[in-house]
């Protein structure tokens, strides 16, 4: 069964939307340059609720909706563990190793080993994981989720990994953390409250 046209024009909707905030919370006072601190720290200007509801979204994703999914009806739920152990190892970091590097301003790891080391180890710890990230992680959950729009809409895989991709990178690359940090707070309310409503008619 493949979705309507009121469909298509909801999350039409929704992805026009969720793009324009973007751009709109990403804006820049006049005379002010974005910095490092702003695209990754949001200018340390993000309540602990945005934080804490930009963590959540940033750990669901078609990697968690469908993978963990059949992973656990082929193996059991307790696949899911590792996430208990996430939530217990980012409040060991949250509370003891945060405020280091906040206050040696470092905003990521291989920042971190260059302050430590030296530039060729920031260098190999940044080629590594990007490249980890990007032929791994990412072409997975990518990947799943062309899977889902095939499953819904009959589009090709090819061309759901291309809208996917797009999307991404027009409202993170420019915006940075504050951008992602917005449509992750709207998209954990829809999921939370979305979840539920199902929950209750089902």
């Amino acid at each position: 069964m493949h979705l309507q046209s009121l469909d298509y024009a909801v999350v039409l909707i929704y992805g026009v939307l969720l793009l324009v905030l973007a751009q709109w919370v990403s804006r820049e006072k006049a005379g002010h340059a974005k910095n490092t601190q702003d695209y990754f720290l949001a200018g340390r200007a993000l309540p602990w609720w945005a934080i804490g509801a930009s963590l959540i979204a940033a750990n669901i994703s078609a990697e968690q909706i469908i993978g963990m999914s059949g992973s656990a009806y082929v193996l059991g739920v307790a696949i899911a563990s590792y996430e208990w152990m996430a939530a217990i190892t980012l409040i060991i970091v949250g509370k003891y190793l945060l405020p280091v590097f906040l206050k040696h301003e470092i905003y990521t790891m291989p920042q971190f080993l260059e302050q430590r080391y030296d530039h060729r180890v920031r260098m190999v710890m940044a080629t590594f994981w990007l490249g980890v990230y990007v032929f791994v992680n990412l072409t997975s959950i990518l990947w799943l989720g062309s899977l889902a729009i095939n499953s819904v809409t009959g589009l090709e895989q090819s061309y759901g990994l291309l809208i996917l991709g797009s999307f991404a990178i027009a409202y993170s690359l420019y915006g940075g953390l504050k951008a992602v940090a917005l449509t992750d707070i709207i998209q954990v309310v829809l999921l939370v409250f979305g979840g539920l409503l199902i929950a209750w008619i089902t």
